[in-house]
């Protein structure tokens, strides 16, 4: 059966993590063997579709699918601040209230991180290619209330 749900947790060392499906039902198990794309990018909050089969010990996800990434990137520690813990795998519903939230930055420190990360990722980026998606990161960052326009 074909379900979307959050991410509650992901260990990216150890290779394994809980969804919580939308549906409300049982958190499901996630392995990094099962990842549709590259395994840092799975971070709590983020939003994934994926097959739930029967593994040996409840629900396992197969061929999970990232529909948004979480707020946490772990490829880039310097985005990372005063993220908190991610809830247990256990009480989706409380996870819901507990939901990991991290700093609101400022327009010029959104702008040095994503240059940061955008170069990280790509030295073959033109600035011309990086000030195109900054800008359109940007946007989506200050409607999400990311990026606190009052401060530069």
């Amino acid at each position: 059966m074909f379900v979307t749900g959050k991410i509650l947790r992901f260990d990216e060392v150890r290779g394994y993590g809980f969804i919580a499906p939308d549906e409300g039902h049982e958190d499901v198990f996630m392995h990094a063997n099962d990842l549709l794309s590259e395994k840092y990018l799975y971070q709590p909050g983020g939003r994934v579709e994926f097959f739930v089969e029967e593994g040996e010990k409840g629900p396992k996800a197969s061929e999970i699918r990232l529909i948004t990434p979480g707020a946490v990137a772990e490829s880039a520690p310097s985005v990372r601040r005063h993220v908190e813990e991610a809830a247990p795998a256990s009480g989706s519903a409380q996870y819901a209230q507990d939901e990991p939230t991290c700093d609101v930055l400022s327009s010029s420190e959104f702008r040095a991180e994503v240059t940061e990360i955008l170069i990280g990722a790509d030295e073959a980026l033109t600035a011309a290619q990086i000030e195109r998606i900054r800008t359109s990161l940007g946007q989506s960052a200050v409607a999400h209330g990311w990026v606190d326009t009052s401060v530069s």
